[in-house]
């Protein structure tokens, strides 16, 4: 495929005038292709966009995925006016997507930003829960019965450990053999890992809007300033707990290492990394979750981490069809830097449930 003739076709079906002049291939994304296009628009000014091809193995109902996005993109600009916000572009039949054959594509505004995929300071963290908790809070009056659950189960951690049982039994390409012990880890904590699917299913946790991939580089900042200016990535917006997003923020941003680390004996949580987040996040939440909420808090973390964990390893066992890589064992490195974390996490769960009771104290002390 030529990708310059490619995205200049697409861009027009997105209603964009002025002459394309090329495109850089963004790399940040485990799931989506992203692609900068710039063009020089009729005035003769530069303007950049962002066109994404949409994983479609990944996201099996892409057209409900992209209407939730709609909905909930334009909630949250009608509560922006003026300020940054995302905005998807329409084709002349006013979609927010264009299918052409197998691919499945869509078009959004530009932001000069810059993003992080590790922590470089404890004000981006607190920035990071900031926007997190900003997002919750613009949401909370959204009919959540207009949104789709475009990924049935997301985070129905059951449902994973079942995903995870039937890739062993299958065992396609023969790797089963050589993760027994990462297997025997994942079995011997389901229970544990489980318990805010089980207490949802108790009626005893809400369901919100949630946006469900809360990693720290899901986040666009300020280049000048390290304020957050939006969060991105709104593909696995839909019902959920609040507890997939703060577990999922802190899984992948108070890692002391990369998700993918190779050396992933080194992997644990920072209990800094963990307190600015939970600090920024409830500054902005405390006065709105239930008891129960808080109370699961950071069990959330060790929950998400244990149920990536089912999930790089499912692909794995499977040949690695759902999330992309870059070398063979690449998904089990993933398992084994998560299971890692997850360990250290179990031993720490006390003092991060202190810590979240510190700054729910300290946000209510504030407002």
């Amino acid at each position: 495929m030529d990708m310059n003739k490619k995205l200049a076709q697409v861009s027009k079906l997105f209603c964009i005038e002025g002459t394309f002049v090329g495109y850089r291939t963004i790399q940040v994304g485990n799931v989506n292709k992203t692609y900068e296009v710039r063009f020089i628009l009729p005035n003769g000014k530069p303007k950049s966009f962002l066109i994404q091809n949409v994983n479609t193995y990944a996201f099996r109902n892409p057209v409900q995925l992209m209407e939730n996005i709609d909905k909930v993109t334009e909630h949250i600009r009608s509560k922006k006016t003026g300020k940054i916000a995302l905005h998807f572009h329409h084709t002349a039949d006013r979609k927010t997507y264009v299918i052409d054959g197998k691919n499945f594509w869509r078009m959004i505004n530009f932001i000069p930003s810059v993003t992080y995929s590790s922590v470089i300071d404890q004000q981006v963290v607190c920035n990071a829960g900031k926007a997190f908790g900003e997002f919750q809070m613009q949401l909370s009056d959204f009919d959540i019965t207009q949104l789709y659950e475009t990924i049935p189960g997301f985070h129905n951690t059951r449902q994973r450990y079942e995903q995870l049982r039937q890739a062993i039994a299958a065992d396609p390409v023969g790797r089963v053999a050589e993760v027994q012990e990462d297997i025997a880890y994942l079995l011997s904590v389901e229970d544990l890992a489980c318990k805010l699917t089980d207490l949802f299913n108790e009626g005893k946790l809400p369901l919100r809007v949630t946006h469900n991939d809360t990693k720290i580089n899901n986040v666009l900042f300020n280049p000048d300033d390290n304020t957050a200016l939006v969060v991105i990535d709104l593909d696995t917006v839909m019902p959920g707990l609040v507890g997939h997003d703060f577990g999922d923020a802190i899984r992948f941003a108070a890692n002391k290492v990369s998700e993918d680390f190779p050396g992933y004996e080194k992997a644990g949580v920072d209990l800094e990394v963990f307190r600015s987040f939970a600090e920024g996040f409830l500054e902005m939440t405390a006065d709105t979750l239930t008891p129960a909420e808080i109370d699961t808090l950071a069990l959330s973390c060790f929950t998400l981490t244990a149920e990536l964990s089912t999930r790089f390893l499912a692909d794995y066992i499977l040949g690695d069809p759902y999330f992309n890589i870059k070398y063979e064992e690449h998904n089990l490195v993933r398992t084994r830097c998560q299971i890692a974390l997850a360990k250290d996490m179990q031993l720490h769960m006390a003092e991060m449930e202190q810590i979240v009771r510190q700054c729910v104290e300290h946000a209510k002390a504030k407002s």
